[in-house]
Parts: C-alpha cells; sequence; structure tokens
C-alpha cells in the first residue's frame, strides 16, 4: 500500500492466512472471526467447506453460522498436513449469497515433536589393516520428520563409543567416518564397534543412536613359520603314492585366506625325485608322500631340507625376512619283496614237431631282497595245451608232448604259458613272468590238387583250356608260390599238354590272367593257380594226366597227384555242347551236394514209375498176361520230362512209343541218343533193353537199368532208366498226379508191393 497511489480500494470480504500451531492442546480453539460488509437487516448466514470440514479429515474446523467465528476442534499434525484452504460463504436469511466464496487458509506451524532416525540399524564397513590416517570407511545417515527449513530437523553426528584406541572420527554433517591414526592391525583386533549418534535442533534437540562395525581386512603381513625345526616319518618300501607324514606350520593371517596359504618346497636331499610335499587347504600343514617305490636294500634313510612361503607375496611395507626352514628325516623300513621276472615277457622259438623232453629255456626270477635268505620256486600258472613241464627249483622248462601246428592253442603262432616264481618268507610273495614260444613252421605237407578234377575242350586255343588250383596246410613261407609241372616220368604227356603260370609275379596277360615277366601291381604276389592247355585237337573221353607239384619251403615237398580230365565236343565258341558239360567246365568238378541231388532226383522218378504201374496192376489184375498186345495204347504211364517247364502236357517234349514196343526197328541207327544226365566220357548202352512183356515186370525191368547204370565206370551212378519218360494219350491208367487222389478207393489193393522186393518194402508197408 505504500507504494500504490492513494486512492481507497474497498476490501470487501478478504481473509488473511491464519497460523496455528501443530499440537495445540486447548480445544476448541478460536482461529479467526469472519465478516461481510453487507450486513442485511434480517443478519447473515456464514458457511464453510473444504478439507478438515465436510471432507477428510472431517470435524478439524466449524464455524459459527451467525457470528462468523472459526474454530479449531483437534489437535494438528504438520507432519500429517502442513495447511489447509478452505471455501467461506456469506449468505441471507433467503438463502441469496451475498458475497462471493473467498479463501481461507489455515497454516500449521511445525513443532520439534520427531526424533531423528537412522535408515538401519547397524551399518557395516570395512577397511584393510594398516591403513594411512584420514582414510574413509563409511557413511551413516539419519531422517527427521520434522520441517526441513527450520531447526526441528538440522542433524548433527558425533561417535558416542568407539573404544579407548580412538581409531575412527565421524563428519558431523555428513555421518562419515574415517580413520584417525595408523596402526589398524588385523591380528590385534580385527573389528570395531561404534556407537553413532544423530542430534536435531543443529544437536542440541532430539537424539538417536545405532551401531557402525567396522571390518579390518587382511594383508599378508605375517609370513608362515614352522612350529619345529626338525620332523621324523617312517614309510615302508616298495610303497608308492602313500603319504609319509606331515610338517606343521603356523600363520597369523586369515585362515583360509590367500595371505594364509602356505607352499612348501624340497630344497635338498631328494635328487631322485622319490618325494613330494602338497599343502593340505584345510589345516594349511604340509603333507610329505612317497611319489616313486622307495628299495630299503639301496637306500634305507632320507634327510630333506624343506622351506614354507604364502602363496601371495608378503605386502612391500612389511620387513623383509628370510624363508622358514625345516629338517624332514625319512627311515625306509625293510619289507618282504616280491620276487622280479628282469624279462617279461620271455620270447624264445621252438621247431614244430619238436620231440618231448626238450629244454627250451630256463626261466627264473630274482628276489631283490639280499638281506634276506630266500628260496624261490616256479610252477606253470598257464599251460592250456599242457605241452610244457617246469622244474620247480631250477626254472627249466621242457616240452611234455609234441609240439603241432596248426593248433587252436596258438595265437598267430605264438603258443602263451605263464610260470609263477614264489619265496618262502611268511607270507610268501609271488611274481608271474609270460612265456612267449614261437611254434617255427616246418615244412611237413606237400600242395594238393584243387580240384582234381575237370572238363575242357578238345581243340587248341578254342577253350582247350583248365584252370588248376592248390592248396597247401603248411604256413607261410612253406606254401605258395606253387610250382606245376606234367609229371616227368610221363615225357609223352608233353606232346599234347602243356602247363602255365596263371598268376604270380609278372605282367597282365589275355582274359586277366599273369604271364610271366617283370612285376605288376595288377597281378598277384604269389602262384597259386596254373593253366593247363591242349596242344593238338583230342578225341573226346576221359583222360588221366599225372601231375607234379612242388611248394616253396624249406627243403621244398613235391608229390605227384592224378588230373581226371574229361575232354568234350567242342562248340564253335569254344565251349562243350552238352548243357551238363557246359556247367562242369567251371573247373570245379562235380559236388557232392550235386551228386546227392541227382540220385534223390532219380530215385524219387523210380517211386513214381512204381505207384504207376502198381494202381495199374490192381486195376487190371485179370488182365496181367498179353495186354500190351490187345490194346492200341500203352497202359504205362506216361514219365513226363519234368526237368522243362511249358504250358501243359501237351507242351511236353515226349518220346515215341514205338521205341517201346519195337526197339527192334531203331536198332540200325549209327548213334543211339546220348544221355542227357551222363558226363561227357560216359559210355553209352550198348542195345535197348528188351521191354517187359507185362507190367508185372517192371521190377525185373526197373533193375535191369540201374545195373546199367551202376556197371558203368566212367560216371558217377546215375539213373539210365529214362526212357520211361513218356506219356502215351488215352493210357488205361491213370496219370502221375491222380496217385494221391486214389488213396481213398476201396478198390486199390496193394499187397503186391511186397512182391516187388527189397526196394518196394517201404512202400508195401504203407499201403499194403
Amino acid at each position: 500500500q505504500q507504494h500504490e497511489a492513494p486512492r481507497r480500494v474497498k476490501r470487501a470480504w478478504v481473509i488473511p492466512p491464519i497460523s496455528v500451531s501443530e499440537n495445540h492442546k486447548r480445544i476448541p480453539h478460536l482461529l479467526v472471526q469472519i465478516k461481510s460488509d453487507k450486513q442485511q437487516p434480517g443478519g447473515v448466514i456464514y458457511s464453510i467447506k473444504g478439507p478438515g470440514v465436510d471432507e477428510e479429515p472431517l470435524g478439524i474446523f466449524s464455524i459459527d453460522k451467525f457470528s462468523g467465528k472459526v474454530f479449531l476442534n483437534s489437535m494438528l499434525d504438520r507432519e500429517e498436513n502442513d495447511r489447509y484452504r478452505l471455501r467461506a460463504f456469506a449468505l441471507d436469511l433467503g438463502g441469496v449469497t451475498l458475497e462471493d466464496p473467498t479463501d481461507l487458509e489455515i497454516i500449521v506451524v511445525d513443532q520439534n515433536d520427531n526424533r531423528p532416525l537412522f535408515r538401519q540399524d547397524v551399518f557395516t564397513g570395512r577397511v584393510v589393516e594398516g591403513a594411512e590416517p584420514g582414510t574413509c570407511v563409511m557413511t551413516v545417515d539419519a531422517t527427521d520428520a520434522d520441517d526441513p527449513d527450520t531447526d526441528n530437523a538440522a542433524l548433527r553426528y558425533s561417535i558416542l563409543e568407539q573404544g579407548a584406541a580412538g581409531m575412527f572420527s565421524i563428519n558431523a554433517t555428513t555421518g562419515e567416518i574415517c580413520t584417525t591414526r595408523p596402526g589398524l592391525d588385523r591380528e590385534t583386533m580385527g573389528v570395531y564397534n561404534l556407537t553413532v549418534q544423530a542430534a536435531d535442533m543443529s544437536g542440541d534437540g532430539l537424539t538417536t543412536t545405532a551401531m557402525a562395525v567396522i571390518y579390518l581386512e587382511d594383508i599378508n603381513d605375517n609370513p608362515p613359520e614352522f612350529t619345529k625345526e626338525e620332523f621324523s616319518m617312517e614309510v615302508e618300501e616298495q610303497a608308492a603314492g602313500v603319504d609319509a607324514g606331515k610338517v606343521f606350520v603356523h600363520d597369523k593371517d586369515l585362515a583360509g585366506s590367500p595371505s594364509w596359504l602356505a607352499k612348501f618346497t624340497i630344497l635338498e636331499g631328494d635328487p631322485e625325485g622319490a618325494f613330494a610335499i602338497r599343502t593340505d587347504p584345510h589345516t594349511n600343514d604340509g603333507v610329505l608322500s612317497v611319489v616313486k617305490p622307495l628299495d630299503h636294500e639301496v637306500r634305507d634313510r632320507f634327510e630333506l631340507t624343506v622351506s614354507v612361503q604364502n602363496e601371495r607375496p608378503l605386502e612391500p611395507s612389511v620387513p623383509a625376512s628370510p624363508r622358514a626352514l625345516a629338517t624332514v628325516r625319512v627311515r625306509v623300513r625293510d619289507v618282504n619283496e616280491a620276487p622280479v621276472f628282469r624279462e617279461n615277457p620271455r620270447r624264445i622259438s621252438v621247431l614244430e614237431g619238436t620231440p618231448p623232453g626238450t629244454l627250451i629255456t630256463t626261466y627264473t626270477a630274482s628276489d631283490p631282497d639280499t638281506h634276506q635268505i630266500q628260496t624261490l620256486s616256479y610252477a606253470l600258472l598257464y599251460d592250456p595245451a599242457d605241452w610244457l613241464r617246469l622244474d620247480p627249483h631250477a626254472g627249466t622248462v621242457r616240452t611234455k608232448r609234441e609240439l603241432l601246428h596248426p593248433s587252436a592253442f596258438l595265437q598267430g603262432g605264438w603258443y602263451i604259458a605263464l610260470v609263477l616264481a614264489r619265496d618262502d618268507a611268511e607270507p610268501p610273495l609271488s611274481a608271474t613272468g609270460t612265456l612267449s614260444i614261437e611254434i617255427l613252421e616246418v615244412n611237413d605237407h606237400a600242395p594238393q590238387l584243387q580240384p582234381p578234377a575237370g572238363v575242357l575242350c578238345g581243340r587248341p586255343g578254342r577253350g582247350g583250356t583248365l584252370l588248376l588250383g592248390a592248396t597247401d596246410d603248411d604256413r607261410p613261407p612253406h606254401g605258395a608260390p606253387f610250382h606245376f609241372q606234367l609229371s616227368p616220368q610221363h615225357p609223352q604227356l608233353a606232346r599234347n599238354w602243356s602247363i602255365a603260370r596263371f598268376n604270380g609275379e609278372g605282367q597282365p596277360g589275355r582274359g586277366g590272367c599273369c604271364v610271366e615277366g617283370p612285376a605288376h601291381p595288377l597281378c598277384p604276389p604269389a602262384v597259386t593257380h596254373a593253366v593247363l592247355a591242349v596242344l593238338a585237337e583230342l578225341p573226346e573221353g576221359p583222360y588221366s594226366l599225372p601231375l607234379l607239384l612242388r611248394d616253396s619251403g624249406t627243403p621244398p615237398r613235391e608229390q605227384q597227384q592224378l588230373l581226371n580230365v574229361s575232354v568234350c565236343h567242342c562248340g564253335r565258341d569254344g565251349t562243350c555242347l552238352d548243357g551238363v558239360l557246359a556247367a562242369a567246365t567251371a573247373g570245379a568238378g562235380i559236388t557232392l551236394g550235386a551228386l546227392m541231388i541227382i540220385l534223390g532226383s532219380t530215385i524219387l522218378l523210380l517211386v513214381l514209375a512204381g505207384l504207376g504201374a502198381a494202381r495199374a496192376r490192381g486195376r487190371r489184375r485179370a488182365l496181367r498176361k498179353g495186354l500190351l498186345q490187345r490194346s492200341q495204347d500203352d497202359m504205362r504211364d506216361n514219365i513226363l520230362n519234368y526237368d522243362e517247364q511249358g504250358g501243359g502236357e501237351e507242351d511236353q517234349d515226349a518220346y515215341d512209343i514205338n521205341q517201346l514196343r519195337h526197339p527192334e526197328l531203331f536198332s540200325s541207327r549209327a548213334k543211339p541218343p546220348l544221355r542227357r544226365d551222363a558226363p561227357l566220357s560216359s559210355g553209352t548202352p550198348l542195345a535197348p533193353r528188351k521191354l517187359p512183356s507185362s507190367p508185372s515186370d517192371i521190377e525185373d525191368f526197373i533193375n535191369e537199368g540201374l545195373e546199367a547204370a551202376d556197371s558203368d565206370p566212367s560216371v558217377p551212378p546215375y539213373d539210365t532208366a529214362l526212357i520211361y519218360d513218356y506219356e502215351g494219350s488215352g493210357s488205361v491208367a491213370s496219370p502221375l498226379s491222380s496217385i494221391v487222389s486214389s488213396l481213398t478207393d476201396e478198390d486199390q489193393d496193394y499187397d503186391y508191393l511186397s512182391e516187388w522186393g527189397p526196394r518196394f518194402r517201404r512202400l508195401a508197408d504203407l499201403y499194403g
């Protein structure tokens, strides 16, 4: 108003802020009286609204509606609400507003009614031992709920208690704690407990306290030291990987810290490196162990010089000191030691077939216990073939029986035996020695011709070759390469036959064969086969060639053997014309399996033929005599050529039945039909056999066929009765396929099977 112009301003209905102290206890308390300058004759009604009146918190303030006096009805707390803003209203008795609403502000004045509070009850800090003065460790802080703009919240910090040393101080304003003097030593005092205080009113008001715990961190300022200067230990000889004992140390630094861990070193007394020393991580002591077996007979005591120091080096501020040293005396105790085979395994060589009783070696052990008088004995611990005999005192090994090769007990030509050596101490100790015996191969087998027979074409240069091979039971170098040649005792063979190498060191020849010449990588390394060749055209038939086979052993062994060769009729391409002989040109001959298949097929054919004839005989027993002469068609079953696959019975290649009825009409042919099942060199029947006059003579007819086949010396015993593979049309007898279907015929009589001889006895037992 002093700076404004001197004019009157109407200031109706303006209420200045009202201040009231918190925690005011005189209740109710008059705060202010409001009055409107538009007083009506009938009067004015006053009211207030806002927080503390009609809003939360309710009922703190009230007003006399007629006088306009505003009252405080309860104590105030500045920390909850530091001011209240109300709205005052003036109305006439009719409820008409006389004045515009005005603001009524009530300010709560602060009082020092709150103590300072530390943020935590215990503060923790760390500082390394030996820290310089002025090193700050930690900061403590507190808060005060009073008005921060007043002294009620002005805090000051202090240390109430820290012990007699007085090593720390605190900043009164910030609460930072720092060191004040040198000499912090963890080994003397590792933890400091300080009681700190915070006070408001700049240190003169309300107070509170808390704990400040300061830990000293360890540094390596103390070297380790042995608890004594000498240590004594004892260990058994030949014991490796065992602990001999401990050396004890002490370190003042914090246990378990890097400044506490010790490291040991053996400085003197162990030139062989038989000992090692390590640190026990739990006790920090040194553990001396034996890493190499000790021998009492060589050295019975050791004197070791051991040093110790920390893993981490000492702090530079620590005065230097020499490493701690200790003397460790180790005594080696004598014990019984097992015998030792100086040569293990012992390898020797023995010729195959060495006679029993032959001395092959002396295998003995030595006793390391030279200071003790002991006797060694020997025994065979492992002799799988029971080939050896061992002297229990001298250790000499002799053959017990002839050493044979090959044997299941040999491993790559070696025989393995185990020898046990035992001393007579208490308790006795033993050792095992391995005796490896090489059984040297002796050339005691001559090569064998494989296969001993073959078929080839009789024309030179057109399939007239046969591949020959050989085997030898001897192992290298007494086997291949083999030498093949015609027997020198029969020089005339060289006019028609020749033998040449098939493989061996040489150049690849025609057809993959190797011929003589310089070595070639495509050729096998040794001769195992040869080629027999025809030099002149030879007639068909069997030939027996004596061959001389020799191996490469030392000395070589040779043997003369016969090679059975069948010369066949040659085709244009140099192969045999006959299908059976062509199959045999593989050079392997007829195997036992093939022979059994052929014989089984022949016997089955005979059984089927016999069953068909027997059925016809049973149905026509009254017509046994002269049946063939009265019938236009032959009653015998048509034995089909079952080795041909076709579309049915009409698709079979059958023979003319007239050859059976009138064989004399066909005997003038130059050459009878060639048998399919006979080898090339087999002979042909001299003449067709006489047919039986009736089906009852079938047994004699079959026996004649079998006898003709068995009497032929040039071929295996094939059945030649293949003239029965003809089937006529309209035969009285049913086809063979219906034999099974006739098993249920009630009129069938099989008693006649017992009259056919021993070959049909089994059938007679089944159907008679």
